[in-house]
């Protein structure tokens, strides 16, 4: 006999409907399964029938739409009778499975019929098999999920792409579903986006400039052309919503280099959530696809998204930043720049000063010094330093490549025999410890030893092994590294050769030729403010390149700048002097200086700090007399 339904209840039909299930056949099909709840609710006169759909779904997933839906009704006391083909279709977690139809259900007077496992909720007797069924279905999603991981595993380690889509810049070949074509339109967002990385840009601002310069964002493109995950799913209202994480993303990808990099996430069972893998158990097979951008360019762009740049008062960021360090302290350098006011003036300031001294100067006890260099000459002298080296390097390729070479074989041989006395030193080490333990173990053996003590003890012994095990095989790396024959000449020459213009310091250039600035203390022993910067260009190092003997013309230059520079220095002492004896109220502003004659010794006033004489006939009087002494000078020379 048939039930009966209330008019204000209705008879859920669930449908479900995985890709793996697909593969089984027609049977399972979607269409398939709502013709078969169908009859069967015809059958039973179950009325007010409605269907909820979960297409292309996996039973070991719960968060799936139509089921949540479905969950939502029942707990609203919606439902009076849910069908189901077979308890498989609810899904493939047993535990899961087994809370939905033995507790959840019921406890909302819902009547569940899996009419394929001939189980009714009804009918007590039907369900005695119930429990197995859902383990057999979960074994069946476990079987499952292994074959799947180990396919992809197999297809991982072969080389060939794992993921379903290819990203930002690429497409699938047709002819090959494995292998990457480049997307000319995307890859010549992503050239540019590791383009402004390299000026110094940080993933937000390149964001910010994509956005305003309406650049379609990867999700909006990828689905305007078909592709993609998201391409049923995203957001078409905004199209140009470009964001920083997504850019920095982008700027890690090796893939954009030419190379399939697999196993980037994993999880331990079917049913955890996939977490990202560290970057040591990647699996990167290089060169498998035509590059977007080239390996230097590529590897710039790590080094200065690592650096922290942020825009001060001017607005704009130092490119810099990172690159200039004390020489005695080795700490990073402090760029200061700004307007300060002075007198009622109101003037520009940009210079550089050891961070130590700037974080000390006000205590008591002041480490280090200022080490201060102005900006403008320390850019004078890096584009002066990349200018030189460049020109030289090119023009005089064979002679830079022997010094290059010559040069960094030395600093091997130098820092190969420090590191082998270490690993030396090192490995004794271990080797005691060894013995240690040993030695540990056998008194704690003979009952000499009580256990907490032994294990406290080994514990640490075998702590410091391991760091030194960790230790040596770092260390034995990079003494691997010094007998590997690397030729950074050519590199370096490769980057000479990319500039045709070194006329002015652009902050490319910076990122791509300078690997770090040593500020020296100023010494003023002769006299003069003399300071020794340090430039360390990348591939080569601190490069002296060979420069000729100075002409009589550039000393007579020099000796001008230098007779310059000491009588700019006598005003500034001039003018410091009568500073002191205003605030000391020996000079009122205004009156007439009390000067000497340097002619007669008479005393005279003038308005004029640098008056030297009383009189028009003093001063050709004095004149007259320094032509005759040089004169007679001269005649003494020559007799």
């Amino acid at each position: 006999m048939a039930n009966r339904q209330t008019e204000e209840k209705i008879t859920a039909l669930y449908e479900r409907l995985s890709r793996d299930d697909d593969l089984t056949g027609d049977s399972n099909s979607i269409l398939n399964q709502k013709r078969y709840l169908e009859s069967y609710a015809a059958q039973r006169g179950y009325t007010n029938i409605v269907h909820y759909t979960d297409d292309g779904w996996s039973g070991g997933n719960f968060d799936r739409p139509a089921w949540k839906r479905l969950v939502a009704d029942i707990e609203a006391g919606k439902v009076a009778h849910l069908l189901c083909k077979d308890l498989s279709r609810i899904g493939r977690n047993y535990l899961q499975t087994g809370f939905y139809t033995e507790v959840m259900f019921r406890q909302n007077g819902v009547h569940f019929v899996a009419v394929a496992n001939n189980i009714d909720s009804e009918e007590q007797d039907s369900g005695e098999f119930a429990p197995f069924l859902n383990i057999m279905n979960e074994w069946y999603l476990r079987d499952q999920s292994k074959k799947v991981s180990a396919a992809y595993r197999v297809k991982g380690k072969a080389g060939k792409p794992t993921t379903n889509n290819a990203i930002y810049g690429y497409k699938k070949d047709p002819e090959d579903k494995d292998h990457w074509l480049v997307d000319e339109e995307a890859a010549a967002v992503v050239r540019r986006i590791f383009r402004l990385a390299v000026e110094g840009h940080g993933p937000y601002e390149i964001a910010k400039i994509l956005t305003q310069e309406k650049v379609e964002c990867p999700a909006y493109y990828l689905a305007r052309n078909g592709r993609g995950s998201r391409k049923n799913t995203v957001d078409t209202s905004r199209p140009y919503d470009w964001y920083g994480f997504t850019v920095s993303s982008m700027l890690e990808k090796p893939e954009y280099m030419g190379h399939t990099v697999n196993f980037r996430s994993s999880k331990k069972s079917y049913r955890d959530k996939r977490v990202k893998n560290d970057p040591s158990d990647w699996l990167i097979f290089e060169n498998t696809h035509e590059a977007i951008v080239d390996p230097e360019t590529w590897q710039l762009a790590q080094q200065v998204k690592r650096t922290v740049r942020r825009t001060d008062t001017t607005g704009v960021a130092n490119p810099l930043t990172g690159l200039v360090f004390c020489a005695d302290c080795g700490a990073k350098m402090y760029n200061h720049r700004g307007k300060r006011k002075k007198n009622g003036r109101e003037y520009s300031v940009d210079f550089y000063s050891c961070s130590t001294y700037t974080l000390t100067f006000e205590r008591e006890t002041q480490m280090c010094s200022s080490h201060t260099v102005s900006t403008k000459a320390l850019n004078a002298l890096i584009l002066e330093t990349i200018r030189t080296t460049a020109s030289y390097a090119i023009q005089n390729k064979e002679e830079f490549i022997q010094k290059v070479r010559s040069i960094s074989q030395v600093r091997q041989q130098e820092a190969a025999k420090e590191l082998k006395r270490k690993v030396a030193k090192e490995r004794k080490r271990s080797a005691e410890l060894d013995v240690l333990i040993k030695k540990l173990y056998e008194t704690y053996a003979m009952g000499k030893l009580e256990e907490k003590r032994f294990e406290l003890l080994c514990a640490e012994y075998e702590k410091e092994q391991a760091e030194l095990e960790q230790l040596l095989a770092s260390e034995q790396a990079q003494l691997d590294q010094f007998h590997e024959d690397t030729d950074r000449a050519s590199h370096f020459l490769a980057l000479a050769q990319k500039y045709t213009d070194f006329t002015e310091l652009t902050a490319p250039m910076i990122h791509e030729f300078v690997e770090k600035i040593l500020v020296h203390a100023p010494d003023r022993s002769t006299g003069e403010r003399v300071q020794e910067i340090e430039i360390y260009l990348n591939f080569i190092g601190k490069f002296e390149v060979p420069m000729p003997e100075p002409t009589e013309e550039e000393l007579a230059a020099e000796e001008k700048r230098r007779q310059k520079r000491i009588r700019d220095h006598e005003k500034y002492l001039r003018q410091k002097e009568r500073k002191q004896k205003i605030a000391e109220g020996l000079i009122v502003p205004g009156e007439p200086y009390q000067l000497v004659c340097q002619c007669c010794g008479e005393p005279f006033q003038s308005v004029r700090p640098n008056a030297k004489f009383c009189k028009p006939a003093c001063r050709e009087k004095f004149y007259r007399q320094e032509k005759r002494k040089a004169k007679e000078t001269e005649t003494s020379q020559t007799a």
